[in-house]
């Protein structure tokens, strides 16, 4: 099977919906859904309520006019014994039932090629750079780091398996006010370790860490000059130790003060200028970034002489560019919000298209205990650590379940059921299926050749269900792709694992007929091959045995 259905389905609507006088270059609004009810096909389309009020008539007969035309057109589409029947449903809505045929192709591609059969080239080695994290190295990685960690990590997982040429960064702001901030925090908790009396002031840095990092000073035999620098290299030690066992590991770390020694800042400031987007204002810089869709002018030097912090991020986005990267994600907290515009404002200055940047919006995370929400004050140093997680629930799991919601949306990570050992927890439900499949797979003397399989024996209904389940795949890739979030891959892995369990209760795959076993076994390897594929994305463990 070389042919994608989603792509071939809506070909199909786009030479219908011309044939009724709609051109593609008028911009279409057209996607695929699955549908909500299985009862209503295996793909749906919208199209003719959009179409509706252009048409005047309701949006069933705009339904009923383009399936019309997409029956003639079918004849000649290299997909069409695929599908069974195409009907206008629901008031308007375009189903596309398709054939077992297309199943039992779709099985067979897939034990072929494995895994490679899963991929779509959608990328064409576009070049993207996705920055996640970047962290103040000031305090150790929260659960608000590293749910960003996870995001991001399997964000650059999918786009690299779509094709795409994606590499990770981490901008490490390791100067300013923060940084000085964690230098004099430092320099007081060694004159209290000394002895001496000190008033520690509130918007100091207040953890534990900075006593132990007071302590390695201490211990030090040689004398350390610069307290801030010394506490950024202990801390980031630290956070990097971290995400490398969190399974998450940079291409790249970007330092910000490394940034401003190139002299690139005042280049982009230069390039800003001589494109008239820079004035003076009582004594400061200004950029017109109201004429990119800002809600007013930004500050980008200070009446004093410094920079905004607007400035070097300008500046870092134009070495982003520089670089070869095309395409940049940054993935932020929700803190950051307005800033959105902003940043947007300036890769536009830069004379680049304004899609060329996509924010992703990582909401926060709240930790429940037996029941209770864990308390967490940042400005005490009482926050809960990634480190933390890891010892509680382990890296499999706490990937899992930081991904378990919508970025935009606040997560609620239920600790205990992380640690259970039991089908409550969906990371054990997914990796009991590869495991499960995996024994019986051993355990089988039978041997698979392409030449003797019948798939076409296939006809339960769980068999069926799990196949249209694995032709999902794709479909899910797409929406990670277009909503750049990695979400619906836990759902849908749940799922996969759930009609696999299901179809597996209630039929044997080793049987007396042979010719049924394999084409059963053909079924568990693809279903596990899925899984495997789905859990290397995750970066989460694909166990052989449980």
């Amino acid at each position: 099977m070389k042919r994608d259905i989603q792509k071939e389905l809506i070909a199909l609507i786009f030479k219908a919906t011309e044939t009724l006088g709609i051109k593609q270059k008028d911009n279409l609004p057209l996607s695929l859904d699955l549908p909500a009810n299985k009862n209503f096909g295996d793909f749906s389309t919208n199209i003719a309520f959009r179409l509706s009020p252009l048409f005047k008539k309701s949006a069933q007969e705009v339904a009923e006019l383009i399936v019309e035309n997409i029956k003639r057109q079918k004849q000649t589409s290299p997909v069409k014994n695929y599908i069974a029947e195409i009907k206008a449903e629901g008031a308007g809505f375009i189903n596309f039932y398709l054939t077992n045929n297309y199943f039992y192709d779709l099985l067979k591609n897939i034990f072929i090629k494995d895994k490679d059969a899963l991929r779509l080239n959608l990328g064409k080695k576009r070049p993207v750079l996705v920055e996640f994290v970047s962290a103040n190295p000031t305090g150790p990685l929260s659960v608000a780091h590293a749910r960003q960690a996870v995001v991001g990590d399997v964000l650059v997982n999918i786009l690299n398996f779509l094709g795409f040429f994606a590499k990770r960064e981490y901008y490490l702001n390791d100067e300013g006010n923060q940084i000085d901030i964690l230098g004099k925090s430092i320099e007081l908790r060694l004159k209290e370790l000394l002895g001496e009396k000190i008033e520690y002031p509130q918007n100091y840095y207040q953890g534990q860490y900075i006593y132990e990092i007071a302590k390695e000073i201490q211990n030090s035999k040689s004398k350390i000059q610069n307290f801030s620098e010394f506490g950024v290299n202990y801390i980031l030690k630290i956070i990097k130790n971290e995400l490398e066992e969190f399974r998450v590991k940079f291409d790249y770390w970007y330092s910000q003060k490394r940034l401003r020694e190139s002299g690139k800042i005042q280049k982009t400031l230069s390039f800003l200028k001589k494109k008239n987007l820079l004035y003076e204002k009582d004594g400061a810089v200004w950029f017109k970034s109201s004429q990119f869709g800002d809600d007013k002018d930004r500050v980008v030097i200070k009446s004093d002489g410094s920079y905004t912090y607007l400035t070097p991020d300008i500046a870092y986005h134009q070495d982003k560019f520089s670089r070869g990267f095309c395409w940049l994600i940054n993935l932020w907290g929700p803190d950051h919000h307005g800033y959105i515009k902003r940043i947007q404002g300036a890769i536009q200055a830069l004379g680049k298209k304004k899609d060329s940047l996509s924010i992703i919006i990582v909401q926060l995370v709240s930790l429940f205990k037996e029941g209770r929400p864990l308390k967490m004050s940042t400005r005490q140093g009482q926050y809960i650590t990634l480190r933390e997680i890891i010892n509680e629930v382990g890296v499999d799991a706490a990937r899992f379940f930081f991904l378990m919601r919508r970025t935009s949306s606040h997560l609620d990570f239920d600790l205990e059921l992380a640690k259970k050992q039991t089908p409550e927890n969906p990371v054990y439900y997914i990796q009991y299926a590869h495991a499960r499949i995996a024994s019986i797979l051993r355990n089988s003397k039978i041997k698979l050749k392409v030449k003797d399989l019948n798939l076409s024996l296939l006809k339960e209904k769980e068999e069926i269900e799990l196949m249209k389940k694995l032709g999902q795949f794709s479909y899910i890739l797409n929406i990670c792709l277009n909503t750049l979030d990695p979400y619906m891959l836990t759902v849908y892995s749940q799922e996969l694992a759930q009609a696999f369990h299901k179809f597996y209760d209630q039929h044997r795959v080793l049987g007396e007929d042979e010719a049924l076993s394999k084409a059963r076994l053909v079924l568990i390897k693809v279903t596990q091959i899925v899984i495997a594929t789905i859990l290397e994305l995750l970066n989460i463990n694909a166990p052989e045995k449980m």
